[in-house]
């Protein structure tokens, strides 16, 4: 059985995407996360390459600490001693530009393929990636 990781809008101590990533990482050790995931993994111009390097960790370091185990927050302390502290107003500024991601900016055709993939072309309400994760995922009707 595969599993789609969590929304992109679920949050680690106010930090959004850092829940799905670690997800992700979750779920391919264990030989469950769906197919469609594993292409953009830690992918360096993709969310996950922007959040680690938002908070100053390697995606292989990162990956080998979620492995180890602990709980989100845990991990989330790991990044800040292993990488950069973040304070609120980091996270304010993360999460206004993740959570944007697509509308108007230089992901907007990469939004527009995905739509297209995953058949939400006509769907004028979807205008982040987030957006479309969340509608392709079912969290969005």
């Amino acid at each position: 059985m595969t599993t789609k990781p969590r929304s992109p809008y679920d949050e680690t101590n106010g930090m959004a995407w850092f829940p799905r990533m670690l997800d992700k990482i979750r779920l391919h050790a264990g030989n469950e996360l769906h197919p469609d995931y594993h292409e953009n993994l830690g992918l360096g111009f993709g969310s996950d390459g922007f959040c680690c390097r938002f908070l100053r960790v390697s995606y292989p370091d990162l990956t080998k600490r979620v492995l180890e185990g602990g709980t989100d927050e845990e991990i989330l302390q790991w990044c800040f001693v292993h990488g950069r502290k973040l304070d609120d107003c980091d996270i304010t500024i993360w999460n206004s530009f993740i959570k944007k991601l697509g509308w108007n900016d230089r992901a907007t055709p990469f939004l527009k393929k995905m739509k297209e993939e995953c058949g939400l072309s006509d769907r004028d309400d979807i205008q982040t990636l987030f957006d479309c994760m969340d509608a392709d995922e079912g969290r969005k009707k």
